[in-house]
Order: structure tokens, then sequence, then C-alpha cells
């Protein structure tokens, strides 16, 4: 008994060593590979970000016949004198602007169904969605350019907007279902006891909890609207009617020697996302409601 006893005791402190020993090596181990990391990113991010430094740096560089010293606005601002720019920046927030709001009212409900339907109508929609999704815009440009041609929307905002509705809500949708689908239907049940409507909780519970997913699908069809150029190269013929990816290219294509107003035209495109970015990422949330009917 008095063996055991006195093993007991010198067993207590070896093993703690031992195990002590073990989690050191770990935690620094650990730090080691979160150090790694950091730098993996950090490398990564400076890659990305060189060409962007690049573009600001030449447009605010003075042009050669500039008098102007050290980094300056000159360009940016004497781009609108120049050139079309201010058309082109006002015909792309249209068409942005208009694709966004009309993608995310006809995304929303028709996401809420997917999410909330379980009928065979429900599921042939859903597989038709991935399908549409699945080609290529190119492959419906030509058809879409020569119908649009029969009904005089081409070289107009109207007809490119409609094929940014067009090609933007299949992708929306599918992001509206996702994210009804982390909004428990029990909040929407516990509506309809308090005497709501189907439509009534969908606008009152449903939507008012979706801000972060109608934000993430409206920043979608806002970048899809504002970089495209493949649609508006076909689409598009006057020079007033361009859109500024368009605006930029002719530009380019016009005066390749001059490189600042080329890189001053591209800041400004650059702005208007940095600027939606900038003012919405404080209303972006992550955890959702999942807790809302906890101790009921």
């Amino acid at each position: 008994m008095s063996a055991v006893l006195h093993a007991h005791p010198e067993s207590g402190p070896v093993l703690g060593v031992d195990e002590g020993k073990p989690r050191k090596v770990l935690s620094e181990a650990g730090m080691r590979g979160r150090w790694w990391r950091f730098v993996l990113i950090l490398v990564i991010t400076a890659i990305v970000l060189v060409p962007i430094m690049v573009t600001v740096v030449l447009a605010l560089t003075p042009a050669p016949n500039s008098t102007a010293t050290g980094l300056t606005l000159e360009n940016i601002t004497g781009i609108f004198s120049k050139t079309l720019a201010g058309t082109w920046l006002q015909n792309s927030l249209i068409t942005t602007l208009a694709t966004v709001f009309v993608s995310v009212a006809v995304a929303a409900p028709a996401g809420y169904v997917l999410s909330r339907g379980r009928s065979r109508a429900v599921s042939g929609y859903s597989l038709l969605l991935f399908v549409m999704q699945s080609l290529p815009i190119i492959t419906s440009v030509v058809p879409l350019f020569i119908l649009f041609a029969a009904m005089g929307l081409v070289d107009n905002l109207m007809g490119l907007t409609i094929i940014y509705v067009g090609s933007t809500m299949t992708v929306a949708t599918w992001m509206m279902a996702a994210y009804f689908d982390s909004i428990p239907i029990s909040l929407e049940e516990a509506s309809w006891i308090d005497g709501c409507s189907v439509f009534g909780s969908f606008t009152k519970v449903v939507l008012r909890n979706s801000l972060p997913g109608i934000l993430s699908t409206a920043i979608f069809a806002f970048l899809l609207a504002w970089n495209d150029y493949l649609v508006a190269i076909v689409f598009l013929r006057s020079n007033e009617i361009f859109t500024l990816p368009m605006g930029v290219q002719s530009f380019f294509q016009q005066n390749n020697t001059d490189w600042s107003g080329v890189m001053a035209l591209a800041v400004i495109m650059m702005l208007p996302p940095i600027i939606v970015f900038a003012t919405l990422n404080k209303y972006f949330s992550v955890g959702g409601i999942g807790g809302s009917l906890a101790g009921r």
C-alpha cells in the first residue's frame, strides 16, 4: 500500500512535465503557422494591389506638357474637359443603378419561393435557373441583338439595362434564396399566429432581417453592370451613349500615348465601387438571426 502511495505522488509531477512540453511545442508551432499564413496573405495582397497602385500613381503624375510638379489631380479634373467622361459616368450610373434596383426587387420574392417552396414546379424552376446560368453570355448576344434591333433597343441604354437585369437575375435569385435559408421559418410561423399574412411576414420579418443578403446581391449586380464591356461593345454605337468601360477603351485607342489621361479615366471608373464598398461595409453582419427564438 505504501509503495502505491509512494509511486503516485512521483508519477504526478512526471506526467505534468511530459504533458507540458508537447503543449508548449504545439503552441510555438501554431504561432509559426499563423505568422507564415499572415506573411503569405500579405505578399498576395501586395501583388494584387500593385496594378492599382501603379494606376493611381500614373493618374496623379503630371503629364509631359504640364507645369505642375509632384502628385497632382490635374489629370483627373482635366479628363472631364477633354472627353465625355461626365456623360459616360452618368450613363454607367443610370444602367447600373437601374440593374441593381430591378434585380433585387425581382430576385427577393423569387429567392423566397426557392427557399420556402417544396413542390416539383419550384424544383424545376431552380433547375432552369441553374441551366440558364451555365450558358455563357456570348451565346445569347447575337440573338438578342437581332431581337433588339427589330424593337429599336440597339444603341439604347434601356436595352442595355434589360440585358444586364436578365444576366444578373439567376445568380441574384440563388443568392437571395441561400440567405433566406438561414432565417428560421419559426419566425414567420410566429408572425402568422399573430395574424400576419404570408406577404406581410415576407416583407416585415424576412426582408427586414435580410439586409446583408440584399446588400450582397445588390453589390453583385452593381459590379456586373458596372464592369461589363462585352455586351456594351455589341449594343452601343454612339459615343454619347457609351458607358465608362466603353469610354475608357475608346479614349485609349485614340490616345494610346497619353498614359496620364488613360489612368485618370481608369481611376474615375474605380471610384464608385470603392465608395459603395466603403459605405455599405458597416451594414454587413456575421452570425445571422439563428437565436431569435431562443427561450420560446
